[in-house]
């Protein structure tokens, strides 16, 4: 199987562990990567602030960058998040279709179809939950409210953690309850984002964890600040993170990567 990473503009930017884990992980269970080097935003923050003459040229660029998944070159799309799933999908073909853009709204809406959140593409597609992970610590899960409510993920995410070997996975109260980021809400809106982020928090530093999990390094960044400012002690990992290493072959992210909240 080959398929085809988007990194994300800010895990690239800022988190590039996100993506490069998931290489990792995905050449360990034996698919083929290729990473389109035009691969850019995927327009989400344009759209979601009401810029839809702006998101065109970045939804423009993404149809024509992840094409050949159209024609059999490669079998998917995979993202290290749920929020850029959810925005391919839900949104692309929409701001098209919206700007008269109609050949460009049917394109999107075909790679749509063929794109897939990291937990998404490994167990429904690939069929594991069980992917050989080792990770020995006390772990909880976050599951960001776009990879519930838009890229409808489930609870694929915690399928996955439940098979790592020798890790504690606690659940996490009011789980489903929004971390208060959501892009330039927090902008927007920061005193009602820095009291949604304190009750996460509350809520994270409960479980004792060693560890907060997540799918998407956007509220990751969010939630890692605040566990910082509050000095925690708790790090913050994509899923993919935790996934790529095994017992016998642990992964560590480059030493030049960003780590939030430690």
């Amino acid at each position: 199987m080959k398929v085809a990473l988007f990194a994300t503009c800010m895990s690239d930017a800022m988190f590039p562990q996100a993506p490069q884990a998931t290489l990792h992980l995905l050449r360990r269970l034996g698919v083929e990567v290729v990473f389109p080097q035009s691969q850019a935003c995927c327009g989400q923050m344009h759209v979601n602030t009401g810029y839809y003459p702006e998101a065109m040229p970045l939804i423009e660029n993404h149809v024509r960058t992840f094409s050949p998944v159209l024609n059999g070159e490669w079998d998917a799309v995979v993202v290290p998040s749920g929020s850029c799933t959810g925005s391919i999908r839900e949104q692309q073909a929409m701001v098209a279709e919206n700007q008269g853009k109609s050949q460009v709204a049917a394109r999107a809406a075909l790679i749509a179809k063929k794109t897939y959140d990291l937990s998404e593409f490994l167990v429904d597609v690939l069929g594991v939950t069980d992917v050989g992970a080792y990770f020995p610590h006390r772990v909880t899960y976050h599951p960001t409210c776009h990879s519930l409510r838009v890229a409808r993920v489930g609870d694929k995410p915690q399928q996955l953690l439940s098979k790592v070997q020798g890790i504690d996975f606690v659940p996490l109260p009011e789980a489903e309850s929004c971390c208060g980021f959501g892009g330039t809400f927090s902008i927007k809106n920061p005193e009602t984002s820095a009291a949604m982020v304190s009750r996460k928090i509350a809520n994270v530093i409960s479980t004792k964890s060693d560890v907060l999990v997540a799918g998407d390094y956007s509220c990751l960044m969010n939630i890692g600040g605040a566990l910082a400012r509050n000095r925690a002690g708790i790090r913050t990992m994509h899923l993919a993170e935790v996934l790529a290493g095994t017992q016998a072959e642990p992964w560590e992210a480059p030493a030049t990567t960003t780590k939030v909240g430690v």
